[in-house]
């Protein structure tokens, strides 16, 4: 009994380990034949595509305290979009931003387009800051941004984002801040918001 309780306990582990392994990105990883160094670059490095897949270089917010969230419409936290456009509309002037970036990686709980996407958000909470193109955040092809994010600042159990709607919070000069769970209410970051702005 003990040795099939040892067993199982060491495959589980390996598969966590392979798990975990396979979200970690490297520091140095080569992208379309150039060297990207992780540890060595700013938010404001990155370019992603917006809603409509136009390129977008986030050194635009240069100076912005940024949240950036992975989002899904069909997912049971789908209704932090409510506090997330709250947030938005309350500090946006004095320099908040959100960035949303879909993601289908989890139980494909954001299958539409995004424009059906976009359209969701505008019709169901009056979402008005800033959308992007469907990304992944992790495995291999997740997007450089999330890798980078990722780098930054690691979860509980490691750096793979564990679900829809992990949050990260950016400062003015483009410094990763905190990382907040799923289960973090958008309320429930506006004291360290506050402490940004």
């Amino acid at each position: 009994m003990k040795s099939k309780i040892t067993f199982i306990c060491a495959l589980l582990l390996s598969f966590v380990v392979r798990g975990f392994s396979q979200a970690y990105p490297p520091d140095l990883e080569e992208i379309e034949g150039k060297t990207i160094n992780y540890t060595d670059m700013n938010i404001y490095d990155f370019t992603v595509l917006d809603a409509k897949k136009q390129p977008v270089s986030l050194d635009i917010y240069k100076g912005k305290v940024l949240l950036v969230v992975n989002t899904a419409t069909g997912c049971g936290f789908t209704p932090q979009y409510e506090g997330l456009e709250a947030l938005y509309s309350k500090y946006k002037d004095k320099g908040l931003v959100i960035l949303d970036f879909p993601c289908n990686q989890f139980a494909n709980q954001a299958p539409g387009t995004e424009e059906e996407i976009v359209s969701f958000c505008q019709l169901k909470y009056n979402v008005s800051f800033p959308q992007f193109a469907k990304i992944k955040v992790n495995g291999d092809d997740a997007d450089p941004l999330y890798k980078y994010l990722k780098e930054q600042k690691g979860g509980v159990l490691g750096k793979a984002i564990k679900w829809n709607f992990t949050k990260f919070l950016i400062d003015r000069e483009g410094n990763v801040v905190d990382r907040y769970a799923p289960t973090t209410k958008p309320e429930d970051i506006e004291k360290d918001i506050l402490k940004l702005l």
